[in-house]
């Protein structure tokens, strides 16, 4: 299995509390009709930190039940417990998701050893294709392009990595290091161009909950040699790729939606409501994108 071109982050909605499973329905299925390459429950922009197991578990159950196979699904499973990692992996083969992605271990920030072992006691575990996750602003540490070549060489079902650090030449030295059979995300939506032209294969986006069509036109592009429409869509997409970080993710993008009336405004503590002022600067990109 092989993971490219745009996946949606998608956002979890909820309702009184709960997961509101109509809504997260329609909008995996809104995602499939306009295009998306994939679909990637129970990341960061899904709220994962404050699902509980078993609403982790209802997502991607969800995600795996609708998506019924017509393109495929990334769980996010990871966690800084590789016990807890191990038994998300777990639900995610059982429910069918075609691979997991796995964050590196946060806030106990261990060696690049550790992160590691960790990996690789998963995958001794569990066969299922993992995808890799490096996001060093939310877990303290950064997993470096040697460690991960380490991991690609020692362990076949490692196919992939999530890079979220927004370093180019992070991203080049992966490339070089790991060869041609290792897929390279980008983690970013703004550096998703960039990381194509050095061979990267796709990108994980938060944007594409709102355009997932023009996300995945700007890979087909690529990858059909148009480079003048690659390059049109990146510029024409960077307005609001600034706009759903100008606060933590997933507020801005959440709060895009409910005003399209696709979801509800509802977060868990610690994520709050966009501030006013930038709830303004939201609703004049979204509707310069014509999204409103």
């Amino acid at each position: 299995m092989t993971f490219s071109g745009a996946f949606t982050a998608l956002v979890t909605p909820f309702k009184d509390g709960k997961i509101d499973e109509e809504r997260f329905r329609e909008h995996i299925e809104w995602q499939i009709t306009e295009g998306i390459h994939g679909l990637v429950p129970c990341g960061t922009t899904g709220e994962s930190a404050t699902l509980t197991h078993d609403e982790h578990k209802e997502a991607i159950r969800i995600c795996v039940e609708q998506a019924n196979k017509r393109v495929p699904v990334l769980a996010g499973a990871g966690s800084n417990n590789t016990n807890e990692a191990i038994h998300l992996t777990q639900f995610a083969k059982d429910a069918g998701a075609d691979g997991v992605l796995l964050i590196s271990p946060y806030y106990n920030k261990p060696t690049q050893e550790g992160i590691y072992q960790h990996f690789k006691h998963i995958a001794d575990t569990i066969n299922i294709p993992m995808v890799l996750y490096n996001v060093p602003s939310r877990t303290g540490s950064n997993l470096l392009p040697s460690t991960v070549a380490r991991l690609h060489k020692d362990i076949p079902q490692i196919v992939g990595i999530k890079e979220a650090t927004g370093n180019l030449v992070q991203v080049s030295d992966l490339i070089e290091q790991c060869g041609d059979s290792f897929t390279i995300l980008s983690g970013d939506d703004f550096t998703l161009l960039p990381l194509l032209s050095l061979g990267g294969s796709g990108v994980i986006s938060v944007v594409s909950n709102l355009l997932p069509n023009k996300m995945a036109n700007l890979c087909n592009a690529w990858n059909n040699g148009d480079i003048a429409t690659a390059q049109k869509l990146h510029f024409e997409l960077q307005p609001l790729n600034r706009a759903m970080f100008m606060e933590s993710n997933p507020i801005p993008v959440k709060t895009a939606l409910a005003l399209q009336n696709k979801m509800d405004t509802d977060f868990r503590l610690p994520m709050v409501p966009l501030a006013e002022n930038n709830l303004a600067k939201l609703k004049s990109v979204m509707a310069d994108a014509g999204l409103l």
